[in-house]
């Protein structure tokens, strides 16, 4: 299957990057290579890009987009958690740029095997690194009720997290569940038919929470943001573009508190606690889709950008 996937926000993620032509650049979700071919572009050869991506298939299918470009890209596979050991690999220890696309990609959601769609009967997997252990399967049939229940009511504000969850374990002890199919059956006899006909497909949010626990996104990004802050070189810029609420607030707080560190009570007269800004947001409110991206691509509607500047 070849790998497609339309890039979110581009033109707004590239003007924000501020590139330099001869600047150093990282990539932390490669991706199908959108973002990084109008980065790699805007580069003269003494310029480089570094692009990460733990999906063997996007790294493959980056690498032949950014073919004009090679002399001056640098394609790793690893997670984008590991990017200050992934660069010093390469001798780098600081980036002008960094750009994170925290969106599932087209490919993967259209691909079946991958088991990443509800649209799919397909095997229950949804790594996004196939060399990880954990997959979907493990999740549904070995964590316990209460565990599946915090995870879909926190990872995909399930109202009927519960009771999904419950319908899960009682099935699981006739056989294992195998399938995406399965558990779409499971999540529809879960949910009363007349909140199923509301609010799109009933399986979206409980996908979303499994893909979510399987490859650790939110615990990911939550210890890997102040190390990418760290990474950047004076006036340089991190672009983060999420695709839903749970994201975006880590993303938010986390660049709030980049900015203004200090812990010291309001009403101190001058600040004691030593903590220094590390720089300054740039988007006070989110960069939004235009209205006629989310009209050519529906899967940009909830994208949201957010800038982070080092000092």
């Amino acid at each position: 299957m070849e790998f497609k996937h339309t890039s979110v926000l581009l033109e707004e993620t590239i003007e924000n990057l501020d590139i330099k032509p001869q600047g150093v650049y990282l990539d932390g979700t490669l991706g199908g290579g959108g973002h990084a071919c109008e980065v790699a572009k805007r580069l003269t050869r003494a310029g480089r890009l570094i692009g990460i991506d733990q999906d063997e298939d996007a790294l493959a299918a980056a690498g032949k987009r950014l073919e004009p470009y090679r002399a001056r890209v640098t394609l790793i596979r690893d997670n984008y958690a590991n990017a200050a050991e992934a660069l010093a690999g390469t001798g780098i220890y600081g980036v002008d740029g960094i750009v994170l696309d925290l969106g599932v990609s087209s490919y993967q959601l259209d691909n079946e095997e991958r088991g990443f769609s509800y649209r799919y009967d397909a095997p229950l997997d949804m790594r996004m690194d196939r060399r990880q252990s954990l997959s979907a399967k493990e999740i549904i049939n070995e964590y316990s009720e209460a565990e599946l229940t915090r995870i879909l009511r926190d990872y995909g504000e399930e109202k009927f997290a519960k009771n999904i969850a419950r319908h899960i374990v009682a099935a699981r002890r006739d056989k294992p569940l195998e399938t995406t199919g399965e558990l779409n059956e499971i999540i529809k006899a879960s949910i009363p038919a007349k909140m199923r006909a509301t609010g799109g497909h009933p399986s979206k949010r409980t996908f979303q929470s499994i893909r979510i626990a399987c490859n650790r996104e939110l615990e990911v990004l939550q210890d890997s943001l102040d190390g990418l802050i760290d990474l950047l070189n004076p006036g340089g810029r991190l672009c983060v573009i999420t695709f839903h609420s749970l994201e975006d607030r880590i993303v938010k707080s986390i660049f709030r508190k980049n900015e203004n560190p200090c812990t010291c009570p309001p009403d101190f007269p001058v600040c004691v606690c030593g903590q220094v800004s590390k720089g300054r947001v740039v988007t006070k409110k989110p960069i939004l889709p235009s209205e006629g991206e989310t009209a050519e691509n529906s899967r940009a509607k909830s994208a949201k950008l957010r800038v982070f500047e080092k000092r």
